[in-house]
């Protein structure tokens, strides 16, 4: 097995790329140049819910397989392609919640700053808490779009209920989330986050905007759930998760519950059948 960023042209039985749109060139040269070979497109936030171009198009047509990354993914495709999708929930190692700060209720918001995360919501909720209020939002990522460096800079200088820590190492990132007493993950637009496989991973509760890949991945029944860009319904999710300890219990179990389908055995016994699976209904011929 090879991982690459691009597809070099060298043989390879099958070929898995990860998003239909930034991986197209590799999708599509390894198609003309390997014609009836297994090729699998792992479909991301952006392919499923940013609208699918003509490129992407061209990619879902060429791929033998799909995978999606949460439960409600097939759906959000269209009818044609459905037939060749199948889910892989994604998964993280487990790991002990760290013990979490005691003068402050700790929030990790985890993820670049960028339109789609929503990371203005977190800002205006800090500016807006009640005084008495011990919740202080921890927010890892980097400005990657125009004008949020300034805002989260802003936000911090206003108030010490926000703090942002900018780019952030990916372990220091998963201690991030094990010492918070909650994970924040206000997206507007999701297709199986990470960061909320590591919090759940971790026994950290999480409180999620219900757009589709939050849901897909949380369940439409959890308890820790607000609609898209509602502040004031996330804010009041977030007081009673610090006010509330039999709320909180009950985010917490529901995160334990869902722990248990993002193991590493689970996913890897999913990727196994899927390369067997495509491999079988792909043969290469070597003659």
């Amino acid at each position: 097995m090879r991982v690459q960023q691009h597809w070099d042209g060298r043989p390879c039985d099958a070929l898995i790329a990860l998003h239909a749109g930034r991986s197209a060139a590799s999708i599509h040269a390894f198609a003309d140049a390997c014609p009836g070979r297994a090729l699998v497109v792992v479909l991301t936030g952006t392919d499923l819910y940013g609208g699918i171009d003509a490129t992407a198009r061209r990619s879902l047509d060429l791929a033998t397989r799909l995978v999606v990354l949460n439960e409600l993914g097939i759906d959000a495709l269209p009818a044609r392609w459905r037939p060749k999708a199948e889910l892989i929930l994604p998964s993280a190692a487990a790991l002990a919640r760290l013990a979490p700060r005691r003068r402050t209720f700790d929030v990790a918001v985890v993820g670049h700053l960028r339109a789609v995360k929503d990371p203005r919501l977190p800002m205006n909720i800090a500016r807006h808490l009640p005084q008495d209020s011990r919740i202080r939002f921890l927010h890892a990522g980097q400005a990657l779009e125009r004008g949020w460096a300034r805002a989260a800079g802003a936000t911090a200088r206003a108030t010490e209920r926000y703090r942002w820590l900018g780019g952030v190492p990916a372990a220091a990132t998963r201690s991030l989330i094990r010492r918070a007493r909650l994970l924040l993950h206000p997206s507007r637009n999701e297709g199986g986050a990470t960061v909320i496989v590591e919090a759940l991973q971790s026994s950290t509760p999480v409180i999620a905007s219900d757009c589709r890949g939050n849901v897909g991945l949380l369940g439409a029944n959890y308890p820790g759930l607000f609609a898209v860009g509602d502040e004031d319904a996330a804010q009041a999710l977030l007081l009673r998760a610090e006010r509330e300890p039999g709320f909180y219990r009950r985010l917490l179990a529901a995160a334990r519950r869902r722990a248990r389908l993002f193991t590493p055995a689970r996913e890897g016994k999913s990727l196994r059948r899927l390369v067997h699976n495509a491999l079988k209904d792909n043969p290469h011929d070597p003659s």
